[in-house]
């Protein structure tokens, strides 16, 4: 476990950038947030840093905010993104409010950013069997890479689980890992004779080779070329290298894999309550805009169940 930093204290004559920082110091300090949620929350400050060019964040209206939200539009963000902005702030004014810097907290008379829903960008099955065999043996760490496909698409992880997973957490015998989500939420998710067969590939010809380049030992699965960690960035650099030799889709992204394995679970039948138990959903209304993805299983069920199907 890494030890917590101390936090800093509030400054006495608060500056927007001391606000800030005191704000990200907090989340990660007392709300114990994963990594990777303090980085969004330090990002999302950034932002509302570069807006407020010298204005004072204890002096904003609600009027001055929702001038935030169109000045977050005209930056050509996603809905999503500013969504999570919006929230950020909130969160913001409410960390100030705790600390009695505000009485008020003037981002939630903003309300819900709405969103365009959009479908999940899905590979065929046709589309992933030429991306695992994209890594080829001229490739310098093939078998890591190919390991890597197999079990982005065996378990539906997102890229961090995957370059979070440690050797003693893949089961091969019983054909499943345990991998940790957000919040450090622990979950079981079975993979496939497939996927085991290339992990096991790469623990024997590759993995070793890699961990004796590092300056200490790691217990994590994927390794880099210098033997540490992979990182996430570097999971995406090689995604996109290989979809450009196969020709997949430019827009390509780690998590286009999760989209696919969980939409061909369902079109192959499988219950949405497991699906959602293993994506690590937490409101299984996040898991059902998959069956919306796949019309012919729509159109199964419609012709099982309707009355005149």
């Amino acid at each position: 476990m890494k030890p917590i930093r101390p936090l800093k204290p509030m400054p006495l004559r608060p500056t927007a950038a001391g606000l800030i920082d005191a704000f990200v110091q907090y989340t990660a300090g007392e709300c114990h947030l994963a990594e990777n949620t303090v980085a969004a929350y330090r990002r999302d400050m950034r932002h509302f840093a570069a807006w407020l060019d010298g204005r004072d964040p204890l002096r904003l209206s609600v009027a001055d905010l929702a001038d935030y939200a169109r000045w977050l539009h005209d930056q050509s963000l996603a809905p999503a993104s500013i969504a999570r902005h919006l929230v950020s702030l909130k969160v913001f004014y409410r960390y100030l409010q705790l600390e009695g810097v505000v009485r008020d907290n003037p981002a939630e008379a903003l309300g819900s950013q709405k969103l365009w829903e959009r479908m999940p960008s899905v590979l065929s099955p046709q589309q992933i069997e030429r991306l695992f065999t994209a890594p080829q043996p001229f490739d310098r760490w093939w078998r890591r890479d190919r390991a890597m496909l197999e079990l982005l698409y065996a378990t539906g992880c997102r890229v961090s689980e995957i370059v979070g997973l440690r050797v003693a957490d893949l089961r091969f015998d019983e054909g499943y890992c345990r991998c940790r989500g957000k919040g450090d939420k622990e979950r079981i998710v079975p993979f496939h004779a497939r996927a085991i067969d290339a992990v096991k590939l790469y623990l024997a010809e590759e993995r070793p080779v890699l961990a004796a380049r590092a300056p200490t030992t790691t217990d994590r699965l994927l390794l880099s070329g210098r033997g540490l960690p992979l990182r996430r960035e570097r999971v995406w650099e090689l995604l996109k290298q290989y979809a450009q030799r196969v020709g997949a889709p430019a827009n390509i992204s780690p998590h286009t894999f999760r989209h696919s394995f969980a939409t061909h679970l369902l079109a192959g039948g499988a219950d949405l309550r497991q699906v959602q138990e293993m994506l690590g959903h937490a409101s299984i209304a996040t898991t059902q805009i998959y069956t919306h993805v796949d019309p012919t299983r729509l159109k199964a069920v419609h012709k099982k169940f309707h009355p005149r199907g």
